[in-house]
């Protein structure tokens, strides 16, 4: 008797691990994206930027069209200092979703860091666009115009931007950049 309940314990625990073989994947489909891109997350805000560039990459791998993921490894990847990578995941995001601001800002902001002005400039002109109170969107153009040296402009936008509530415009200000 005891065999036969030890061969259908054993049946019964094979039955279990061939049904969690073929439903994890299932399982964690739906999930291991978003669980992947939480973990960069928390990476990234403990300033552990290369563990958070593989968690973002990742969750990517995962699912293609998480655009989150790509906007938060672009980021991560600017500040490494890898720029080019950068500017390729941030133009997937906008290819995902165009109708985002905060989208053209951070990729303006990836352009102006690298003294790309000109491009800087239609990112942010682009934010603006779509979102007429994105007062990072003028800060940062404001800085792209200083760049080509174009003071007046500079000024204009950085007034706009404390207008709308900027800090940093507003210490831009204070400290007679205009």
């Amino acid at each position: 008797m005891k065999k036969i309940e030890l061969f259908w314990r054993l049946q019964m625990k094979l039955h279990t691990i061939i049904l969690l073989l073929v439903l994890s994947p299932i399982i964690s489909v739906g999930q291991s994206a978003e669980g992947l891109y939480r973990k960069g997350q928390i990476a990234q805000n403990a300033n552990n930027l290369e563990e958070a560039l593989g968690y973002f990459t990742q969750a990517i791998e995962s699912n293609a069209e998480y655009d989150d993921a790509y906007l938060a490894r672009a980021f991560v990847l600017g500040r490494l200092s890898r720029h080019d990578e950068a500017l390729e995941d941030y133009d997937k995001v906008v290819e995902l979703d165009p109708t985002e601001s905060y989208v053209y800002v951070s990729r303006g902001s990836e352009y102006n860091r690298l003294k790309k002005f000109d491009l800087a400039i239609l990112d942010f002109n682009k934010a603006i666009e779509l979102d007429k109170r994105n007062s990072e969107a003028y800060n940062n153009r404001g800085w792209a115009k200083k760049g080509l040296g174009d003071k007046k402009g500079a000024c204009k936008d950085w007034k706009k931007s404390r207008i709308l509530g900027n800090e940093e415009a507003r210490i831009i200000l204070i400290n007679n950049q205009c």
